[in-house]
């Protein structure tokens, strides 16, 4: 059956000499792999730019439930990014990000709201131009509301900890050890009353970034089985230490 869907490419990876194998998050049918044959010349219809991290593509495929990997009949960006391979911060999100949805979205059917959420983000990221160094934290919170565990906020009171394995806060420290003391917890609520219009008034220094950063991780690290240390993280940490 022929498909067409938006999508979102969120790694690649090269087989054999003429071929890619990508993965994507599309908005009919969720996470998909791809394989296509892509140009070596300028002429070729399905050029391997296409396949960057986060690109934002239009297609049409060949849908068989039992395949593994799909076919694409036919491809095309849906929206160039402008500001984005040409800014070293951005595309360091980018690609941090790109890693972080490729281990979280893994299993994920079709879910709407969860593409229209990237799609939007990553098109307000490329038009941000200044009081953007909080976006992946906003943008990593926000993202547990579509897949399950999003924070539940109402038993916040002053002083309490924050269960990460049961995604609430409590007045009792909990008996195993996935949890938060009530200074890190506090972050949890800061992080809530952040989006992307109001971000840029909360003033965090590259320290507080990283370990919210971290904590963040370790969050989606307990609610995603097999989710891994990310290395691409270590390049973002770098970047905002400077």
């Amino acid at each position: 059956m022929i498909q067409k869907s938006k999508a979102i490419v969120l790694r690649s990876l090269k087989f054999g000499d003429t071929s890619l194998i990508v993965d994507m998050f599309t908005e009919q049918e969720g996470r998909i792999s791809f394989i296509t044959h892509v140009a070596k010349s300028a002429k070729g219809k399905v050029k391997k730019q296409f396949f960057q991290p986060l690109t934002l593509l239009e297609l049409s495929f060949d849908y068989r439930q039992r395949v593994t990997l799909q076919r694409i009949r036919d491809v095309r960006i849906l929206r160039p990014y402008g500001s984005i391979p040409f800014d070293p911060a951005k595309s360091a999100v980018l690609l941090f990000l790109s890693e972080f949805l490729s281990y979280v979205t893994r299993g994920e059917q079709q879910n709407v709201h969860l593409y229209h959420y990237v799609q939007t983000s990553m098109e307000w990221l490329d038009e941000a131009v200044q009081g953007y160094a909080n976006f992946h934290l906003v943008f990593m919170m926000r993202l547990s509301r579509f897949i399950g565990f999003f924070p539940n906020l109402e038993d916040y009171r002053k002083g309490a900890c924050f269960d990460l394995r049961n995604a609430t806060f409590t007045n009792c420290v909990p008996s195993h050890p996935d949890y938060l003391l009530p200074a890190e917890a506090a972050n949890i609520g800061l992080l809530m009353r952040m989006d992307y219009e109001n971000m840029h008034l909360f003033r965090l220094s590259h320290t507080d970034r990283n370990h919210i950063s971290d904590i963040i991780l370790r969050y989606y690290r307990i609610h995603v089985p097999d989710m891994p240390e990310l290395k691409s993280f270590l390049v973002l940490q770098e970047l905002f230490g400077q």
